[in-house]
């Protein structure tokens, strides 16, 4: 029995071939993973030679890794854009957690968590991982030193509650993967944490609690309480990820 024959690829200029590349590698890491990008899975989904796919990527390493940065930074282009539409410090934070801990970006969590495990034996895509972090940590934390400046939160540091606040994200996110644990309590479970680290009152970050006149800046005094007095508790200062 003949082989069936392969059509010839349509001719396609280095620049529109590299984007189709680029194109089919990003979506095989969205539907299936990192690991499912390879020379022959790239070269079947655009129907050409897995050999004209090795002539403009050489370097599978390589290929790997800037997959990986342009679905994390289109991911933080669409919710840097999110963010800037809100009014408030308190109500970007609010929709910070919801949109990262509702279940749709899951496709984005598996990347993540691929990538960290992979890039124990691929150099340039742990340079890759480290780069995409620090863009995360600079968005995070820019929220919390808005927050500061127009007196919303209430932390003396506002890179740890960044670090911490996406430390306790990836964890969620990776374990629900896994369905373990009650996924729909993410964001509720997150939300009350950080309300702790920034000393605001509970519920302050729920979304309908936004919707229905806005956040409480604050966690509410005693009644007689002096003004010298801190407004949040111990217990508010301290992160449950520290520990």
């Amino acid at each position: 029995m003949s082989r069936p024959t392969r059509k010839k690829a349509a001719r396609k200029s280095p620049a529109q071939r590299a984007v189709e590349i680029a194109d089919a590698a990003s979506s095989l890491a969205l539907e299936q993973g990192l690991t499912a990008v390879t020379l022959r899975a790239i070269a079947a989904r655009i129907d050409v030679a897995p050999a004209l796919v090795a002539h403009y990527e050489p370097n599978m390493d390589s290929l790997v890794a800037t997959t990986f940065a342009r679905i994390v930074a289109s991911e933080i282009e669409e919710v840097d854009d999110l963010l800037a539409e809100l009014p408030t410090p308190t109500a970007r934070m609010a929709a910070l957690i919801d949109t990262l801990l509702d279940g749709t970006r899951d496709d984005v969590t598996v990347v993540w968590v691929e990538a960290w495990g992979l890039g124990r034996r691929n150099d340039a895509l742990a340079a890759s991982v480290r780069e995409q972090m620090d863009a995360w940590q600079a968005i995070v934390q820019g929220v919390v030193e808005e927050g500061i400046a127009s007196g919303e939160f209430e932390t003396p540091d506002a890179a740890t509650v960044a670090w911490q606040l996406l430390g306790m994200i990836d964890g969620l996110n990776a374990q629900a993967l896994v369905r373990w644990g009650d996924a729909s309590a993410r964001g509720s479970l997150i939300g009350h944490a950080l309300e702790g680290m920034l000393g605001l009152a509970r519920g302050s970050l729920e979304r309908d609690e936004l919707a229905h006149g806005g956040a409480r800046p604050n966690a509410p005094r005693n009644s007689g309480e002096e003004e010298a007095h801190p407004r949040h508790s111990e217990a508010a200062s301290s992160s449950p990820a520290s520990g």
